[in-house]
């Protein structure tokens, strides 16, 4: 058997130990945390919707009318009208005929790429993709390619070798842990001409990219026919919980009936649903919330450059600070609890050895003083 005990304390002897912290209040830039008033600057809640009263309110009511639980799949007696609407607005947002509710990203994600290939078929994914996509590309037994981050030619290369089988290339839209977006024309382009399907998991895009907050594809100018398998999950810029799957009516009627993760689990509560049918109405109205998050994520990029910080090239609200050493990011980490501030220390096997870092994430709800307060306490820890 397996020494769980020798296992964890070689954890904590290389810095790897993950703790968690328990929070006593809803989501927002202050916290209360371990007992702690804390300023966060590592939440995915990109615009501020988690806690916002709309979203609040909608959630209540849709509780009152529809109870705390779905009790079943989707194919049972658990796809309720609150969810059928949310799909409805979901493919009208992406500008796909349809979009399919799953009720975690994760769990999206394992579904789509399982239920297109099987053996004999090929998966290649970036190599810094999400560990649910690279899960999802194991799951399917398809053989399983990884190119180079980023590279559109080393994609090109390893699809001109394969002249048979089903051919998926799986890339997230931005990269959770860099911040940096993926090359989408380039690798639409690649994927087209060796007949390949494009899928993108769009998570830290939604809400944050393109005019209309229609994340990467929008930004790109890109649609159905270069992507035409597109991921989102609902529980970051959303501010609530659940992904979904948008795409052609085939695609989503296909998943429905192949897509296991979705079949075999019981669907989210409809109260979630209004929920995020009242963030998607904010995010699409609201775009001063985008424009807000930007214009604190330039501030605090020229005030790091300023203190001579080594910020990773990203124009997303993800702004990673490589440390490297495993042992000073978490010292880093800490030194900066202590000052009042809760950011995250990354650390292997979430990013490769050796580019330990700081996941400094903003919020539209974050402050001018708060990026300065941030880039203060920087100075003294760094």
């Amino acid at each position: 058997m397996k020494d769980l005990a020798a296992e964890l304390t070689r954890l904590q002897d290389e810095h790897l130990y993950r703790r968690r912290r328990i929070l006593d209040g809803p989501q927002g830039v202050h916290l209360h945390v371990d007992g702690r008033e804390r300023l966060s600057f590592c939440s995915n809640d990109y615009l501020g919707l988690a806690n916002h009263r709309d979203v609040v309110k909608a959630m209540q009511a849709g509780a009152e009318h529809w109870g705390v639980g779905s009790s079943a799949s989707h194919l049972v007696n658990g796809h309720s009208a609150a969810h059928h609407a949310l799909e409805e607005e979901l493919a009208a947002f992406t500008n796909r005929p349809r979009a399919l509710l799953f009720s975690t990203g994760y769990m999206a994600n394992l579904g789509v790429i399982a239920a297109l290939c099987g053996r004999g078929d090929y998966v290649f994914e970036d190599r810094l993709n999400h560990a649910s996509l690279l899960d999802g590309g194991l799951l399917s037994q398809a053989r399983l390619q990884r190119y180079a981050h980023g590279d559109a030619q080393a994609l090109d290369a390893k699809l001109a070798q394969r002249d048979n089988g089903e051919k998926l290339v799986v890339t997230d839209g931005v990269f959770s842990m860099d911040g940096d977006m993926a090359p989408l024309p380039e690798l639409a382009a690649s994927a087209n001409q060796h007949a390949a399907w494009l899928m993108v998991d769009d998570a830290h895009g939604f809400g944050v990219l393109g005019n209309n907050g229609g994340g990467t594809t929008e930004h790109f100018g890109l649609g159905m026919a270069e992507v035409p398998i597109l991921i989102g999950t609902l529980g970051k810029a959303f501010g609530t919980f659940g992904a979904f799957v948008a795409g052609s009516e085939e695609l989503i009627e296909f998943l429905i009936q192949k897509a296991r993760p979705y079949i075999y689990t019981t669907a989210l509560p409809p109260a979630v649903a209004e929920a995020t049918r009242a963030s998607l109405k904010l995010l699409q109205t609201e775009g001063w919330r985008r424009e807000k998050l930007h214009s604190l994520i330039q501030r605090f990029r020229s005030g790091a450059a300023e203190l001579g910080l080594t910020l990773m090239d990203s124009p997303t609200p993800i702004q990673p600070l490589l440390i490297g050493d495993n042992d000073k990011a978490l010292a880093m980490s800490q030194a900066l609890w202590k000052q009042g501030i809760m950011i995250s220390a990354i650390r292997p096997p979430t990013v490769p050895e050796g580019s330990a870092r700081l996941r400094i994430t903003f919020s539209a709800t974050h402050r001018e003083v708060d990026v300065d307060q941030l880039l203060t306490v920087l100075e003294m820890v760094a």
